[in-house]
């Protein structure tokens, strides 16, 4: 078996929620050995309410803090700081997720453990970033979406602008986190450098993904509006439902996939219609086109619309729910979900590890842990405390 990429690599993880751990999850999925830091009592937020007086282990616990190690650790008290730096002391990465200040107050922040050790890289996530004029401000996923710019366009014309059903930016975050986790990496092994400090606000990453939102306001002045689910570069595209009451996405645009598409659904007049026979007219008459389009498709079950235009070879797919997911060929036969055994509850399903290499896959070998599960191979394998200094730790509440 290849050993995974990431091995060797170890990350304290001492944030909570998304944003910040999610990070920390993607470079385990590869290898990196993950030690999450939690408050003793209630551990870190995403486990909820505690169940009969113990931490809790939903499944977006399991899923989200996979392949983790849990530890317990107060860092609010001198006592607590003092082990977290013998940590540092022998790990590669940290992520935090706190408002900026938290962890000066606390005698953790970025220059005391940088001066513990200077092969640290932190990787900081917080809604404004560290410095700023709302650096202090709290910061939550809805938040930074709305500060972003990404979710004004988001939605419907007649209604305000919607949230995406995920928590879409604290998802990219934890991304683009382990992304620059990964470039600081290199540049420290690879380049001769030293660690250093990652400042990522959680309203960048889908600031950055709103792709020429600015660049066409600064050209034009004009500001993007909610159009629904249409693209405003080409049409026919958009969300039908099918007579089975099954919703289907279509995306024929360009002029040969049209052509593909108007001969699958046995109309060629839509070819040859002033109003719709090159993509500009397509654009200006969208809501004709896109009307006949919809009682096609509203005629016809999904099977049939599936079988004719996957058949032309015209874009298409089902807009799916987790019952059509866990059902899927495609889905089985990329291993796009996997199935991992939880020390409670037996097989879990979960997403699979992505991207895919082919040389050195990840791997996920645990669900989310129990709270302090790993303290003992953490606090006396890795720090050699003794039974003696644990009990007196855990009766003093530092784990």
């Amino acid at each position: 078996m290849s050993t995974p990429p990431l091995d060797g690599i170890r990350v304290l993880d001492i944030g909570t929620l998304i944003a910040g751990p999610f990070g920390a999850t993607l470079l385990g999925d590869f290898g990196a050995e993950i030690i999450k830091v939690e408050q003793p009592g209630p551990g870190d937020a995403l486990r909820g309410t505690p169940v009969d007086g113990e931490a809790a282990r939903p499944t977006g616990w399991r899923v989200d803090a996979r392949n983790k190690k849990s530890v317990t650790l107060n860092l609010r008290v001198k006592e607590g700081q003092e082990i977290l730096y013998d940590l540092v002391r022998k790990s590669d990465v940290l992520f935090e997720n706190f408002t900026p200040g938290t962890l000066e107050k606390w005698n953790i922040g970025w220059d005391v453990l940088h001066k513990i050790n200077p092969n640290l890289i932190m990787v900081r996530v917080s809604g404004y970033g560290q410095t700023g004029p709302y650096s202090k401000r709290s910061g939550y996923d809805r938040i930074a979406l709305g500060f972003s710019g990404y979710m004004y366009p988001t939605g419907f014309p007649d209604r305000f602008p919607v949230r995406p059903a995920f928590p879409t930016a604290d998802y990219n975050t934890g991304t683009f986190g382990a992304y620059a986790a990964m470039l600081a990496l290199y540049e420290r092994d690879m380049r001769g450098g030293e660690g250093q400090m990652i400042d990522l606000a959680l309203y960048e990453p889908p600031f950055r993904i709103t792709g020429n939102l600015l660049a066409n306001y600064n050209a034009t002045g004009e500001i993007r509006e909610r159009i629904g689910n249409r693209n405003p570069t080409f049409s026919p595209a958009g969300t039908f439902e099918t007579k089975d009451g099954r919703y289907v996405q279509i995306a024929a645009g360009g002029q040969n996939v049209y052509q593909r598409l108007i001969a699958a659904m046995e109309m060629p007049e839509l070819g040859t219609d002033p109003r719709f026979s090159v993509s500009r007219e397509r654009i200006a008459h969208a809501d004709e086109l896109e009307q006949i389009l919809a009682d096609w498709i509203g005629a016809h079950d999904y099977a049939v619309i599936e079988k004719r235009l996957v058949g032309g070879n015209v874009p298409f797919g089902g807009i799916y729910t987790p019952a059509d997911i866990v059902v899927d060929p495609h889905y089985q036969a990329r291993d796009s979900f996997i199935t991992v055994e939880d020390q409670d509850d037996g097989p879990m399903a979960m997403p699979g590890v992505i991207p895919k290499l082919m040389g050195t896959p990840g791997k996920v070998t645990s669900t989310g842990p129990k709270l302090g599960q790993h303290n003992d191979e953490i606090f006396k394998g890795l720090l050699e405390k003794s039974d003696d200094e644990l009990s007196v730790l855990s009766k003093g509440g530092i784990i």
